[in-house]
């Protein structure tokens, strides 16, 4: 099937994407890091089972699954002062290389007989300590290479790969690791970033040399904090969003006991309600394209308090039919979130500061849900699995609520006057 004869097949919204040659030959290399991503989700916990001291192993678990996620929050923030002078492209290059490569040393050291737990930990972390800055770049780099009605689109089929790969990734990783080590699934994430890594530098200066320029004045690590104080309707969609993965975090305790306690059932009715939910989401992803034609602000509280409503029905003791289709709507439901977010992000930085906002963005969220996640632990074991998907749900709504009454507040504020 040519390129031409598949871009027909996608709704009409998307269709001009295809037109910008850039955007083309990012795509497939973004799909290929979350494949990428997607496997290592199963791997990094796997691999640190098989190489923890006995006793150990739910130590070594959890400390490798922080160490893939949380130093980009420290990235962010420790190396502000020189990276947020540098180009989209290039920060999304770097991120990708250093993935790569570090990752890539994972099944050296394994094949070699030197992967000790620190070793794995100090790689685990070195691969993710650029990552907010990467996503910061990848998200500019596509406001800049398109142009602004055709962002939304493009933010849309970026997270819907994103959402596959939760689909794709684990199940794929739980094939190959039939035949071969985790350490070598860490090794193919490390390939589908060598190819993101290539791809980004084969697009030529897409976006300028000095497009996502900090200004000099503009201070070090605070400058995205700065610009997003002076513009209440930004830190008003980061405070949503923080909050909102927050209260997704307890969904991730409260669910598998849910499963085993209250349904008393196994592994596969867990899996069955995460693959309804990333099919919903896949699915919620694609129509945000059509989105653009209403209110995004609205739209994105609507999203929230839509969510909440589909986990309110598991606090009611409904069948595991009703609950699974439930979950599979709140993935409907929840699809288009990311890409919304991020179109707001883009249609309101001004485009000199947008990596660093973006950076700031995601080194802020990248806190967000394991501490809901911490917390739900010890609500489960208080309040029962059932309560507190329900109470998380009541809780998001009241959220949505929350979020479009300071916007109605913010509006109704008169502007003031000039000296």
């Amino acid at each position: 099937m040519t390129l031409s004869s598949a871009t027909r097949l996608l709704p009409r919204t998307y269709r001009p994407l295809f037109t910008h040659p850039p955007f083309r030959r990012l795509l497939p290399a973004l799909a290929a890091s979350d494949l990428g991503d997607g496997m290592s989700v199963v791997a990094v916990a796997w691999l640190a089972v098989l190489i923890a001291p006995p006793g150990r192993s739910g130590l070594v678990v959890g400390a490798a699954v922080a160490a893939y996620a949380l130093p980009g929050a420290a990235g962010a923030l420790l190396f502000g002062r020189w990276l947020r002078r540098l180009p989209a492209q290039r920060l999304l290059a770097a991120d990708a290389w250093l993935r790569a490569v570090l990752l890539g040393c994972v099944p050296v050291a394994w094949a070699t007989g030197v992967l000790h737990p620190v070793v794995y930990l100090v790689l685990l972390a070195g691969s993710s300590v650029l990552h907010a800055w990467g996503s910061a770049g990848k998200y500019s780099l596509i406001a800049r290479i398109l142009p602004p009605d055709q962002r939304l689109p493009a933010n849309a089929l970026v997270s819907s790969c994103t959402s596959a790969s939760v689909i794709i990734g684990p199940a794929l990783a739980g094939f190959l690791a039939t035949a071969v080590s985790p350490a070598w699934i860490l090794g193919l994430d490390a390939v589908s970033f060598t190819v993101l890594a290539v791809q980004v530098g084969r697009l030529g200066n897409v976006a300028g040399a000095t497009a996502t320029a900090a200004p000099t004045g503009s201070g070090r690590s605070a400058a995205g904090l700065n610009l997003l104080r002076g513009q209440p309707e930004l830190l008003g969609i980061l405070a949503l969003t923080w909050f909102f993965n927050f209260l997704y975090g307890p969904v991730e305790v409260a669910l598998p006991l849910h499963v085993t306690e209250d349904l008393h059932s196994g592994a596969s009715l867990l899996g069955l309600y995460w693959t309804l939910f990333g099919v919903g989401a896949v699915l919620g992803a694609l129509s945000a394209g059509a989105l653009r034609r209403f209110p995004l602000r609205p739209v994105t509280l609507g999203i929230v308090a839509g969510w909440g409503l589909t986990l309110v029905p598991f606090g009611l003791g409904v069948p595991a039919g009703v609950s699974l289709v439930c979950f599979a709507l709140g993935g409907v439901v929840y699809g288009p979130f990311t890409a919304l977010s991020f179109t707001l992000f883009q249609d309101r930085t001004p485009a000199a500061l947008l990596t660093t906002v973006l950076a700031v963005r995601s080194a802020a969220l990248l806190t967000a849900a394991p501490v809901g996640t911490a917390l739900g632990g010890p609500l489960t074991a208080a309040m029962g699995p059932r309560t507190v998907l329900a109470v998380s749900g009541i809780a998001t709504m009241v959220l949505a609520v929350a979020g479009a009454a300071a916007r109605v507040r913010g509006r109704r504020r008169p502007a003031p006057r000039p000296v």
